[in-house]
């Protein structure tokens, strides 16, 4: 009976001693990404760029968060090293300003071979829930493509959907709408150094 009640005793002290452990304070960077467990991005980097800094060769800056995060936390995503592409009502093609936008995105996604990206699709709030994620899924895997036609890995690359539901700016304004329409990167994960 005693064994037991030692037992009890340790496990309790355990859970209670692990319940108290703080997450890091925002802007502070994990270096385990079970460090973040229990957040909305668990074990994933947000929007950075690679440092060489202070001897951590492949360490990754972080400097913003993906959509669901931010809407979570009452804020809104940060651009990092990746810059959004905006899309014209109702369309998922790509235009000049856009493919401009996507080459530099190369140029850095290809000088960071450590990291994989996952490309949000948005849309504004004018259709139908379920056309909007379709419309966003549509946007997503354009982007993709042509980052892939750019010489980029397609298996770096993941895309994901959120409709009209991370909206940007709330305004029922064109100029808000335009905004919303876009593809959103965050950048995932680091590949283990070997």
């Amino acid at each position: 009976m005693r064994k037991a009640f030692v037992l009890l005793s340790c496990s309790l002290s355990l859970v209670l001693l692990v319940s108290c452990v703080a997450p890091p304070e925002p802007g502070e960077q994990a270096t385990d990404p079970s460090a973040t467990a229990g957040s909305p991005a668990q074990g994933n980097i947000t929007e950075g760029t690679l440092s060489q800094d202070a001897g951590q060769q492949g360490a990754i800056k972080t400097t913003g968060t993906d959509s669901l995060t931010a809407h979570q936390e009452g804020t809104l995503p940060e651009e990092g090293a990746l810059a959004d592409v905006l899309f014209d009502f109702d369309r998922s093609e790509l235009g000049d300003a856009a493919r401009d936008v996507l080459q530099r995105n190369s140029d850095w996604i290809k000088q960071n071979p450590g990291v994989s990206i996952e490309i949000e699709g948005h849309a504004d709030n004018r259709g139908t829930n379920e056309y909007n994620l379709a419309l966003g899924a549509r946007r997503a895997q354009a982007v993709k493509d042509y980052l892939v036609t750019l010489g980029n890995a397609p298996d770096r690359l993941t895309t994901i959907s959120y409709g009209e539901e991370l909206p940007v700016c709330g305004v029922s304004s064109e100029e808000c709408w335009g905004k919303n329409r876009r593809a959103h990167f965050v950048v995932r994960t680091q590949k283990p150094s070997s």
